[in-house]
């Protein structure tokens, strides 16, 4: 038997992804920076990991509400993952 283990992801990563990179125009100055890749880890680790196989699986099922909490709860966690980056990055950049 054959498992197909390739195709599982967590639901969150290409919507925190998207989020960090339209957040962009609002940090113009991390364009092209490494700490965008701290930024989406920080954002996902605040998330709770919704796994599936295929996107159409999971908001198949989803209510408008939840669907909405969600954007909410992706965009809140952007928000602080790049104030917390940020902060991080000018602290070390002190030392």
């Amino acid at each position: 038997m054959s498992a197909d283990f390739e195709s599982i992801h967590n639901y969150h990563e290409h919507a925190v992804f998207d989020a960090v990179m339209a957040a962009l125009k609002d940090h113009p100055h991390l364009q092209g920076s490494e700490l965008l890749a701290d930024i989406a880890c920080v954002a996902l680790n605040r998330l709770p990991p919704r796994y599936i196989r295929h996107p159409v699986d999971f908001s198949f099922y989803l209510s408008e509400k939840e669907r909405a909490e969600i954007e909410k709860q992706i965009a809140e966690s952007v928000a602080f993952a790049f104030q917390f980056v940020q902060a991080r990055a000018a602290m070390r950049a002190r030392t």
